[in-house]
């Protein structure tokens, strides 16, 4: 069977009774803690060893040899014919407690050769319950400071929450502000809009009643103004069409640059992220290398106390020695006198010698001390001055770091700005074309149907004329004129002088200009002649009288001439011509539409007037 096994390797030194080294082999295994097998080899039984198996290295570098050899067994594990194979034999059929041999071994093709064999023997109850013991209290300290490091990291994520929290309510706070303030500009735009609504209808009614008076004078220059209104409308419909399609090119410009800079963004978040990595490392080490400092202090300050103390001692020895030398010298003093005491104080003299020089031996056994202890001082103090200087570059270098966060934190704010700005801006180019776009169709719709009403105006007029000259020819070539190509009816004039340019709604205009062409039935005698210029109705006396007659004709008969009902059922959207009375509509010009390649020359007068009209 396969097991993963741990192998702890250690040199052990005894000195007592005789200096002596010990190499120390334990087995173990982390899934069975009574998995527990020693060897430990002395001098004497390497030698023997060496011999045994032929090895080649000393005891010295054996260890490391052996630590080689384990380590080449670990590269090897996971291969499928590994080289190198680390063998636990034993004798009994199990591993209970029974003495095992370790054995390292090359395969190769031909053979498979041992390295190494060590013999391992089991572990007793009490290595057992000392092994134990350690790793118990290796765990213990391994969840104390796994303790520790969670306590700080709660206490780092609550204050981070209620950072957040602060945040968040006053976020909420200026939201609500917001709000408020959006509501109240609301309220005052729309009171603003409806005051100025009101202003414009008043202003609506007072230009009526301007335009019923000034209709008359004015509706020549309306004609001429409404054929340059068209043309202007059409450039600026194809000016429309060159602004939307920049506008389509800056917004897929936009886009663009929207994505590089979102890209730059995250590519920013990125290195700040990394430079906060690098702060916190910086300053971990900051705070090794404080705590480093503080223990150095602590040893200076204690050798210099032993060195006050060594002073004191030398000055204590200093003062005896002064004391000897008084005396000395009362002793000499005293030989001239005391003759007969001299042989007991030479031997005083004599201990007092030994007593010196064992007390200059010692003074200079204190002063080498000193000098070692100041030499040791002076490789203290020039670590400490390359150790200030590195910290001083690291906090050099920190603030460089805190700086340059700070640059990119600044330009990422307003690259968000710049973001916001542009976004706002498409907002308004979106909004833009959808009104232009919306404008288009709504100008297209109302082209579409004036032309439609022009058609049919055309046609019915043909058909009137042809069914009078059918009637009376002789009447129509006596007060008949030359018929010359008549020019295109304006279908939406705009009033420049009011300074409106609404158009005005051809349904209105043509439910009163139908009267007069009902009147085909009621008097035979009032032909319909074509002009250069205009379409009008003959002179006659019965042409206004006779409308209501015509209706009612026409309604017994069951004819229905004119468009579908459909077309006159009155919108929203038009604006009908209010104040023009139904007898000047009838007595007034009306122009039918035909396109610029269908005009007649003036020669072709006697033609008749459907081959002007198309369709």
């Amino acid at each position: 069977r396969r097991l993963n096994v741990r192998v702890n390797i250690e040199l052990l030194s005894i000195s007592n009774p005789v200096h002596k080294k010990d190499l120390a082999v334990r087995l173990t295994d982390d899934t069975d803690p009574f998995f527990l097998y020693n060897l430990v080899i002395s001098e004497e039984d390497f030698q023997s060893l060496k011999s045994q198996q032929g090895l080649l290295v000393d005891f010295s570098a054996f260890p490391q040899k052996f630590i080689d050899l384990l380590q080449q067994c670990i590269q090897e594990q996971n291969k499928d014919i590994p080289r190198f194979l680390l063998q636990l034999v034993s004798s009994a059929p199990a591993l209970d407690h029974a003495p095992v041999s370790l054995n390292v071994v090359e395969t190769n093709p031909f053979k498979h050769l041992t390295h190494l064999s060590l013999k391992f023997l089991p572990g007793t109850d009490a290595e057992i319950k000392k092994f134990l013991a350690n790793c118990l209290k290796c765990l213990k300290e391994d969840k104390m400071m796994l303790e520790e490091k969670l306590k700080k990291t709660e206490e780092d994520l609550t204050r981070q929450l209620s950072y957040t929290q602060q945040s968040l309510s006053e976020k909420s706070r200026e939201l609500d502000k917001l709000k408020n303030e959006w509501t109240s500009y609301t309220t005052a735009l729309s009171n603003k809009h409806s005051q100025e609504l009101t202003s414009e209808k008043e202003r609506a009614l007072q230009a009526q009643t301007q335009y019923q008076q000034q209709h008359e004078q004015q509706k020549k220059e309306l004609e001429n103004l409404h054929q340059k209104s068209i043309q202007q409308l059409q450039n600026r419909l194809s000016e429309l069409e060159v602004i939307n399609k920049d506008l389509t090119e800056r917004r897929y410009k936009g886009d663009s640059t929207v994505r590089e800079l979102k890209a730059k963004l995250s590519g920013l978040e990125d290195e700040c992220q990394r430079a906060k990595q690098e702060v916190l490392s910086l300053r971990r080490e900051n705070t090794t290398l404080d705590a480093e400092c503080h223990e150095k202090e602590k040893l200076v300050n204690q050798l210099q106390t032993r060195v006050a103390v060594l002073e004191q001692e030398i000055k204590d020895k200093d003062q005896l020695v002064t004391r000897t030398k008084e005396v000395l010298d009362a002793t000499q003093e005293q030989k001239v006198i005391l003759e007969e005491s001299t042989e007991e104080k030479q031997r005083h003299i004599e201990k007092l010698e030994t007593t010196i020089k064992s007390l200059s031996a010692e003074l200079l056994k204190a002063n080498e001390i000193i000098k070692k202890l100041q030499g040791d001082l002076k490789t203290l103090i020039s670590k400490l001055k390359l150790k200030n200087t590195v910290t001083i570059q690291q906090e050099k270098l920190l603030a460089e770091k805190e700086e340059k966060l700070q640059k990119e934190q600044r330009e990422s704010q307003e690259m968000g700005q710049s973001l916001r700005m542009k976004e706002q801006e498409v907002c308004k180019l979106q909004e833009q074309l959808e009104s232009t776009i919306q404008k288009l169709e709504e100008s297209k719709q109302l082209l579409k149907t004036n032309e439609n009403v022009i058609t049919w105006l055309n046609r019915q007029l043909s058909e009137v004329q042809m069914a009078k000259k059918l009637d009376s020819p002789a009447s129509a070539h006596a007060g008949g004129r030359p018929a010359v190509s008549p020019l295109s009816m304006p279908d939406r004039p705009s009033f420049h002088s009011s300074g409106m340019s609404h158009p005005i709604s051809p349904l209105y205009a043509f439910q009163n200009f139908l009267e007069p062409i009902h009147s085909k039935n009621g008097n035979s005698q009032c032909p319909v002649q074509l002009n250069s210029q205009l379409l009008k109705p003959s002179r006659c006396a019965d042409a206004h009288t006779v409308p209501a007659s015509g209706h009612a004709a026409n309604k017994e008969n069951g004819d229905q001439l004119g468009l579908e009902s459909k077309y006159f059922k009155k919108k929203d959207d038009s604006i009908p011509l209010q104040g023009l009375s139904q007898n000047t509509l009838n007595s007034e010009y009306l122009r039918p539409y035909v396109p610029a390649k269908a005009q007649p020359s003036p020669k072709a007068a006697g033609t008749p007037a459907s081959a002007y009209f198309p369709g």
